[in-house]
């Protein structure tokens, strides 16, 4: 133990002396271990976002789109595309009980854009025209007042978002109120519970209004944009999705599957996809920080090689006056091993200060992010710096520990 210590103090001396040439060395263990630090707090805080937002919604959803989807990607009314395929009756014609026993909730729903005009305020935001059982289908809850319901669904009505509630009235109660959009009065009936981000869509920053007056009011169309499902069971989506199909294709006149107007996503095969695409660029990124590990490990040994050269002399004196190859080489592999293990602990020091700046911002984005660091990552990313210093630094210390001592002090 004494002369662990004895060698530590020497590769100490040695390291002090060498300040900036130390520091260059580690910068690439550094840069790896926080790379390695940021990635895995990073993928675990977005899958975890993941996660809570499906949780808002609400494991059991499906959407049904207007536009046919393929391996490609979403059907492009996902991207803004208008497509008029869907409408109302085929809302209702799911309703069937009979039909479709594992449906619990049909929301048919039209978003747009409006100017909320109050006395002499005015917010822009979103509305979203939505049918009487919309929000239990969404689990959407209500603070204050009441929901859309089926005695009010053609009453000019609106239950207003968490934010625009706050922009609008602040601490008042604005239940009964007149607000306008597009100069048609609406009375306030409810405002709902604070739901954040969900699927980076501010849930709070939006009005609620009836389908009918989005529709044919304030839109002026007769088709609608999206039909969520509510299954009673996780067990029940696959049957469900098939009898969906099925009726649509017959309301539809579709006797080939390949002409579909209409897609059914399964918001588990979401989440499913997304939490892959996270996984695979992890280990991508993984990659890189390892990658910047080993050129940081090739950077160590060619540092301890030129040392080795420049120390030629010196090793040839402790030689002379009884040093032993073993004594040399553990002093070159313990200078190594302690220039890593401090990039290591800087490296994770850099690491978790970078993951909470990003779960900070993430936050203040209005993002449900968690700022989650793994010990696995953190013993595994120290682990790992020292196993690169005691492997790049090996070569260098047994070039050192079988030098001649004679030739050595010969050495210029």
């Amino acid at each position: 133990m004494q002369f662990f210590l004895n060698e530590l103090k020497t590769v100490l001396r040695g390291l002090r002396a060498r300040k900036g040439r130390s520091a260059l060395t580690i910068l690439g263990i550094v840069i790896g271990v926080a790379g390695v630090i940021t990635i895995i707090s990073l993928g675990a805080g977005a899958q975890s976002l993941i996660l809570g937002q499906i949780t808002k919604l609400g494991s059991n959803l499906l959407a049904i789109m207007p536009g046919k989807s393929n391996e490609d990607g979403p059907p492009a009314a996902a991207y803004g595309i208008t497509i008029t395929t869907l409408t109302r009756e085929d809302a209702e014609a799911l309703r069937d009980q009979i039909r479709f026993p594992h449906i619990m909730g049909v929301s048919g729903s039209v978003t747009g854009t409006a100017t909320l005009l109050w006395r002499n305020l005015n917010v822009d935001t979103f509305f979203e025209a939505v049918e009487a059982d919309s929000f239990s289908a969404r689990n959407i809850e209500i603070a204050s007042g009441e929901f859309i319901n089926p005695t009010n669904i053609n009453a000019n009505v609106l239950v207003l978002g968490q934010d625009v509630k706050e922009l609008l009235f602040g601490e008042n109660d604005p239940i009964g109120e007149l607000v306008k959009i597009k100069n048609i009065p609406f009375t306030v009936i409810g405002v709902a519970k604070p739901r954040g981000n969900v699927f980076f869509n501010n849930e709070d920053d939006k009005v609620y209004i009836p389908i009918n007056i989005g529709q044919k009011q304030i839109l002026g169309i007769n088709y609608l944009q999206m039909i969520g499902i509510k299954v009673d069971a996780a067990a029940n989506l696959e049957s469900t999705i098939t009898d969906i199909e099925q009726l649509l294709r017959e309301r539809h006149n579709i006797t080939n599957p390949e002409d579909d107007d209409f897609a059914v996503m399964n918001l588990a095969d979401a989440v499913s996809l997304l939490t892959t695409i996270t996984d695979a660029l992890k280990m991508f990124l993984t990659l890189m920080a390892g990658i910047a590990l080993l050129v940081g490990g090739i950077g160590i040994m060619n540092i301890m090689l030129v040392t080795v050269a420049e120390r030629t002399r010196e090793i040839g004196l402790r030689k002379a006056v009884g040093a032993t190859n073993r004594s040399v080489r553990n002093q070159f592999l313990l200078e190594a091993g302690t220039l890593t293990f401090l990039g290591g602990i800087i490296g994770i020091i850099a690491g978790v200060v970078i993951s909470y700046l990003v779960s900070l911002g993430a936050r203040y984005a209005g993002l449900d992010w968690d700022f989650i660091i793994s010990p696995i990552s953190i013993i595994l990313a120290v682990g790992v710096s020292i196993l690169t210093g005691v492997l790049f630094g090996l070569y260098p210390a047994f070039k050192a520990a079988k030098l001649d001592p004679i030739e050595a002090l010969r050495y210029e």
